[in-house]
């Protein structure tokens, strides 16, 4: 059997789904291929994905749980899938590429393709064996596939030509992988995790029976200084110390293009946050974007900026930064 998805992600069974995301979110910002100096990123980028798909959706989820409860219930999988030489296993994934518009982009942080937990190619198999006796059509496995795209395309939307491998049986009835070229449009205001469907462009039919669908779970990037939490976002930004000190207002750009005036609290402190109701990922029901303050102190390098710093100083005598 595969990696122990479980520990893959490094938490418990029990695991609450706002530990799983932090323990995604955090793997994540290591292991990404953009930004790791990891040797083994990317296939270790690739097994986190896998993993987080898995456990995140409450269907896939149970059927994994039931079969690392019950593994010799699992064992045809394995070696039917060794027997034809595809060297395909349960935890098989499948990679593809995207281009945005028309034109050929880097989308290396894409999570990958795979089947459904349960059905892969045993029981396509299985399910086409029979078909030959009966010559009863028989629907099309649906498949289902993660993107993780930036987070601006939540507010513009996009559209998007990704290519993927496909597991599906041949006319013998043999494990193979077929390649296709969709596009995809992802609608404005799509919120994290949400699903796009495309109808019959899952796994081919048998015996004239329709295709199954391909459904495309949507992520946003994430990053320590921006994410999105449903329809809600959470921005970093940057504050000069007087900007805080005195309540100012300050100019701050937004992810659909604009930009916002927002008014400081005095002594704004980092870690505060500022909410702009509304302005989250446009919705039915829209988010809200949450400033998170970062108070960033400016370096003294000429005289003027010192001796500055030391008039500072004699004004605030009496702050104490840390506790006697």
């Amino acid at each position: 059997m595969a990696k122990n998805y479980y520990e893959v992600l490094g938490i418990p069974r029990d695991a609450s789904q706002d530990q799983l995301k932090k323990a995604y979110r955090k793997l994540a910002r290591k292991y990404h291929p953009d930004v790791s100096k990891e040797t083994d990123a990317e296939t270790r980028m690739q097994e986190i994905n896998v993993a987080y798909d898995t456990l995140s959706n409450e269907e896939k989820k149970q059927e994994y749980d039931f079969q690392l409860d019950h593994p010799e219930g699992f064992g045809q999988f394995g070696g039917q899938a060794e027997r034809s030489g595809s060297g395909f296993d349960d935890s098989q994934f499948y990679r593809y590429s995207s281009s945005q518009n028309g034109q050929q982009a880097d989308f290396s942080g894409f999570e990958d393709l795979f089947g459904r937990f349960g059905s892969g190619f045993g029981g396509g198999h299985s399910q086409y064996q029979q078909s030959r006796r009966t010559k009863q059509p028989y629907k099309g496995e649906d498949q289902h596939a993660s993107i993780e795209v930036d987070l601006d395309i939540a507010y513009t939307g996009a559209t998007q030509n990704i290519t993927l491998q496909i597991p599906t049986l041949n006319a013998y009835g043999e494990p193979e992988v077929q390649r296709k070229t969709l596009q995809v449009k992802i609608p404005k205001g799509l919120k994290d995790g949400q699903q796009i469907r495309l109808s019959g462009q899952g796994q081919s039919g048998i015996n004239g029976g329709t295709n199954g669908d391909l459904y495309i779970e949507v992520h946003y990037r994430s990053s320590p200084r921006l994410h999105a939490e449903g329809a809600d976002v959470y921005m970093t930004v940057d504050v000069a110390p007087w900007e805080a000190a005195l309540g100012e207002s300050i100019q701050v750009r937004t992810l659909d293009g604009g930009t916002v005036q927002v008014n400081l609290p005095k002594n704004a402190k980092t870690g505060q946050q500022l909410r702009l109701k509304d302005k989250g990922i446009p919705n039915k029901t829209s988010g809200h974007l949450y400033l998170v303050l970062n108070i960033v102190t400016p370096p003294a390098q000429s005289a003027e900026e010192q001796q500055a710093y030391k008039a500072f100083a004699e004004a605030f005598q009496q702050f104490k930064p840390r506790q006697p």
